[in-house]
């Protein structure tokens, strides 16, 4: 596969998919290969239908393994009907939201363990990791901080966990964080959104200077 696969990742509040919105355009006046933005859980119509389960806030009684298995059946799906087609097309693949996500909320979050959860998913990505990750770190408390004072988006299922949830969702993060220094790039997301989505643009050429300079 000649494309390129990067993903986007942060904890709820982060701003992570408002920058990715607001970088995709920048990134796309920067290079000759085609862009294709997508999204986790969902991404394709199977993957979209399973994103509804897991995130309605009426299923409130969700076995966390459930929870778990769901997220690596809908990751699997998107890496068969959208991530592998666009790479295999020599295409620039931007998903907000990858395998870290379940690693940090299912496995750190719900407590149900971060290995056993990269285990799950390991059969499902079946190698398939991203090129490059972009972690928007931000403190739990300012991010649902943020959530609760956005009055036109209603919170979903995982955004209303309690603050302990949120915590250790933040801890696993940083611990991926320390564990992949080749792969995942901490950006400071408590920033002005326009100097994070400049912060990441400019992680983004650094790492791939020949694909993003200009079209040239």
């Amino acid at each position: 596969m000649s494309g390129i696969f990067i993903s986007f990742e942060g904890p709820d509040g982060a701003g992570k998919t408002t920058a990715l919105n607001s970088l995709t355009p920048k990134l796309k006046a920067l290079t000759e290969q085609e862009i294709v933005v997508s999204r986790e859980p969902g991404g394709s119509p199977i993957a979209e239908k399973i994103r509804k389960i897991i995130l309605d806030i009426h299923d409130q009684e969700m076995d966390d393994r459930t929870e778990a298995l769901l997220y690596a059946a809908a990751r699997r799906q998107h890496l068969v009907d959208v991530i592998l087609p666009t790479l295999n097309a020599d295409k620039i693949l931007l998903s907000d939201r990858f395998v870290d996500s379940s690693i940090a909320y299912q496995g750190g979050g719900r407590e149900i363990g971060t290995k056993e959860v990269a285990e799950i998913n390991d059969f499902a990505i079946d190698g398939h990791l991203p090129d490059l990750t972009i972690y928007f770190d931000i403190s739990p408390e300012v991010g649902l901080s943020r959530i609760r004072k956005d009055h036109q988006q209603a919170m979903d299922r995982l955004e209303k966990a309690s603050l302990d949830f949120h915590k250790r969702v933040h801890d696993s993060y940083l611990k991926l964080v320390h564990d992949n220094p080749d792969r995942i790039v901490s950006i400071n997301a408590d920033q002005a959104p326009d100097q994070v989505v400049e912060d990441a643009v400019n992680v983004i050429i650094q790492r791939f200077p020949n694909v993003f300079n200009g079209g040239r």
